[in-house]
């Protein structure tokens, strides 16, 4: 979560000052304040991750993904392009975000409640992970698309780069805890974690997870092995 006029997550702010004041004192950083890099928790609301097929078919032949807004994981957009997702019933949601850059298979990540709402059960699944789910009919400016699969409801998970990883004492894997602070807290288990090097540490819960915490900018969270 990133304050007005920062180009910084919140949590990586506050991770540098703290650093800078322990710094001052001469007093030992506590245990998480001294891991590697600061803890960014965020709340990935629905969207979809499309092939350059699928794009095309959706936008017009040679149609490149443009950027609306860099993640926080490098390289990583929410595009400016959306489309309109079709359900079972021809019930809809509309301005379905693209995030880029284009991927090798299409899927769609929705939480528990939208899925409700378009009338359908989808599976908890990790990233990737689409053999025999259900499928949807995308309709953008220049068509449609039929998915045949792909429509999931996302695990919780950690991206790690390998410092960070050490750091928790787990690999590639591996569940850890939550721990959410706050006055809605609670504690989320089987968070995934996801180990590479182009990575920075960033935990990503879905809408209902993060409306189930009322987590905001300043919420306290942890990782706990």
């Amino acid at each position: 979560m990133t304050p007005p006029g920062s180009s910084l997550p919140r949590a990586v702010v506050e991770h540098l000052v703290r650093q800078l004041v322990y710094e001052r004192l001469g007093k030992p950083l506590p245990r998480v304040a001294s891991a590697p890099n600061p803890l960014v928790v965020n709340v990935s609301a629905r969207h979809c991750h499309l092939t350059q097929a699928a794009v095309e078919a959706l936008f017009g032949k040679g149609h490149q993904l443009g950027v609306h807004k860099w993640l926080y994981q490098e390289g990583q957009f929410a595009a400016k392009e959306t489309v309109t997702l079709i359900g079972p019933r021809s019930r809809v949601i509309s301005n379905l975000r693209i995030l880029g850059p284009c991927r090798s298979l299409n899927q769609v990540e929705l939480a528990y409640t939208d899925s409700i709402a378009l009338g359908f059960e989808i599976p908890l699944r990790i990233s990737g992970d689409i053999k025999g789910t259900p499928g949807c009919m995308l309709m953008g400016p220049a068509g449609f698309f039929e998915m045949k699969e792909g429509v999931i409801r996302a695990l919780r998970h950690v991206h790690m780069h390998p410092d960070d990883a050490a750091f928790y004492g787990v690999k590639a894997g591996d569940a850890m805890k939550l721990r959410i602070g706050g006055p809605c807290a609670l504690t989320l288990e089987r968070m995934l974690c996801r180990v590479d090097p182009s990575f920075k540490l960033e935990v990503h819960i879905d809408t209902d997870e993060g409306n189930a915490c009322n987590l905001q900018p300043n919420t306290p969270c942890e990782l706990i092995k």
